[in-house]
């Protein structure tokens, strides 16, 4: 949703011919959806009238990421597993190549899940594809100063940003989603959504404009990896990509 208060239908349909485009050539995808100008105007509304708990914040964002989930479930309908994946540990046993995805729990944001299903789909890698084309060595929308950052360990990247999340915090990976992401040695590739041409590039493991964060390895061009695990219930895809 725009921040006029509409969907913007004209990308909405790009981006279908544009996951569909991949779907022909046996691409499978999870996408997890955000929830973007939709739980900031509810946020923003709520904070208006009553004292809000970091945990309010979090449902309000919750359930715009399901409603969010389910307009894109609805124009993928035909390639969608029926049901939004709310729960990031639910069984799914389907052939259909996509996946749609939203919010789970309060105390992190959609990132942590998509961290979540790299991990359960053995995929080392999962591409951000929100409204910020890099990471900065700051708040961007702040400081003029700013500088984009092409590759980053998660570890300079940790120090980059809160240690904690709060709700609505301006980093295009979560400190949750980050720690977790370390952990399990799972790269991340920042990109601006909206640039298809770019996001093209991306799967087709070419040369992209964004950011690379990793444990310390090179900068990659591969955003996808064969799934292992899970094949039993997803079917042979021969890649998972996660965003």
């Amino acid at each position: 949703m725009s921040a006029k208060g509409e969907i913007n239908i004209f990308f909405l349909k790009k981006f279908r011919k544009f996951i569909l485009g991949f779907v022909k050539q046996r691409r499978h995808f999870v996408v997890v959806t955000g929830g973007g100008t939709t739980a900031r105007a509810y946020q923003k509304a709520a904070r208006k009238i009553a004292r809000l708990s970091h945990e309010d914040m979090d449902w309000l964002g919750i359930h715009a990421t399901r409603i969010n989930a389910h307009l894109l479930r609805t124009i993928f309908r035909d390639k969608a597993y029926p049901t939004i994946l709310d729960d990031p540990h639910k069984p799914v046993k389907t052939t259909r190549p996509i996946i749609i995805a939203a919010g789970w729990r309060p105390g992190w944001s959609t990132d942590y899940i998509a961290v979540l299903l790299a991990k359960r789909f053995k995929v080392k890698q999962i591409i951000d594809a929100g409204n910020i084309p890099f990471v900065f060595t700051k708040d961007h929308k702040k400081y003029k100063n700013a500088k984009p950052i092409k590759s980053i360990t998660w570890q300079k990247y940790q120090k980059l940003i809160d240690s904690s999340w709060t709700p609505g915090m301006p980093a295009p990976i979560d400190p949750i989603a980050a720690k977790e992401a370390r952990r399990s040695n799972i790269n991340a590739v920042i990109i601006d959504g909206k640039n298809l041409k770019n996001f093209r590039k991306v799967l087709l493991e070419q040369r992209y404009v964004g950011t690379f964060i990793g444990n310390g390895q090179t900068r990659l061009r591969l955003a996808s990896a064969k799934a292992s695990a899970d094949r039993q219930d997803y079917g042979e895809a021969k890649k998972v990509e996660i965003f």
